[in-house]
């Protein structure tokens, strides 16, 4: 097979993982017919077909994505080689490409990018804040976070933080008109802020526990959202009941501004986790990472 330049194969892999030619141009630094043609070039090469375009959408074939998730990392290695031939003896380089969820950036990146970034002023961190599961490999990132239970079994984890309750909450206000559930079906007659998954599409249904006993409540209400701040301002003002992850909504339990409800019924979870590949190479710049979040965890374990 003839050989393929580095600059072209990387082209396609920024592609791949943006799903996009716009995104990748801009990230690439050129016009996105350039990039195009570029792709269908290293297409040509290889004899296969890597990449399914419409107006709107760019998808991966099969061998498309096999090339991403084989010669990915590999790449992403060899360009953060070249880096670090100008860098400083000790200077750690490269990038650092992040899936997290809405919850993790107030708990967790808040605290953690600041210092990494002071420490590795050379290393380029890409976050990505969406509540779906991503599937990290696939989708050519380097690492995700997540409560553990959403993590593959063969998934290094590296624990960010506490044990932690799912909890129902509402404002005094609301209390005041409506009255407080008693029992998880009492749910079933107030007015509750819904959670869309971007996942699936769908409601998630409300899981309580209690005891060896669980319910999965499909709760309806007014309004339904996948955006946990509007969720908590709606809850503030008393529009229905919010089911969240207790810690993101502290300050509301310490001032009185939300209320618990249902407490003997709340959910308690391990916690989030730093998770990626153990069969990957990891790079040094997500070492560096994952060296920054451990230390940050202990520091909040000592606490």
């Amino acid at each position: 097979m003839a050989f393929t330049p580095l600059n072209t194969l990387n082209a396609y892999l920024e592609v791949a993982r943006r799903r996009s030619f716009a995104g990748a141009a801009r990230e690439l630094g050129v016009s996105p017919s350039a990039l195009s043609q570029s792709v269908r070039q290293l297409e040509a090469r290889l004899g296969v077909t890597l990449l399914t375009r419409t107006s709107r959408s760019v998808a991966l074939t099969d061998a498309g994505q096999r090339l991403l998730e084989h010669a990915g990392p590999a790449v992403e290695q060899a360009l953060e080689s070249l880096k670090t031939v100008s860098a400083r003896p000790g200077e750690v380089t490269g990038r650092v490409r992040l899936s997290v969820p809405t919850a993790a950036v107030v708990l967790v990146l808040a605290r953690l990018l600041p210092r990494f970034i002071e420490r590795y002023p050379k290393i380029e961190v890409e976050v990505h804040v969406e509540d779906r599961f991503a599937d990290i490999v696939s989708e050519g990132l380097d690492a995700g976070i997540r409560l553990t239970e959403a993590i593959e079994r063969d998934m290094v984890q590296v624990r960010l933080s506490g044990p932690g309750r799912f909890v129902v909450a509402a404002a005094p206000s609301y209390l005041a008109r409506r009255g407080t559930p008693q029992k998880p079906a009492d749910l079933l007659q107030h007015d509750c802020i819904c959670v869309r998954s971007t996942t699936s599409g769908g409601r998630f249904a409300w899981e309580l526990e209690r005891g060896k006993k669980d319910w999965r409540v499909p709760v309806q209400g007014p309004v339904t959202t996948n955006d946990r701040q509007l969720m908590r301002v709606l809850a503030k003002a008393g529009v229905g009941l919010l089911y969240t992850f207790e810690p993101l909504i502290a300050d509301e339990l310490r001032s009185g501004t939300l209320c618990l409800v249902l407490e003997q019924y709340a959910p308690l979870v391990p916690g989030l986790f730093l998770y990626f590949p153990s069969r990957a190479q990891v790079s040094p710049a997500l070492r560096a990472f994952v060296g920054v979040a451990r230390e940050l965890a202990e520091e909040s374990k000592a606490r």
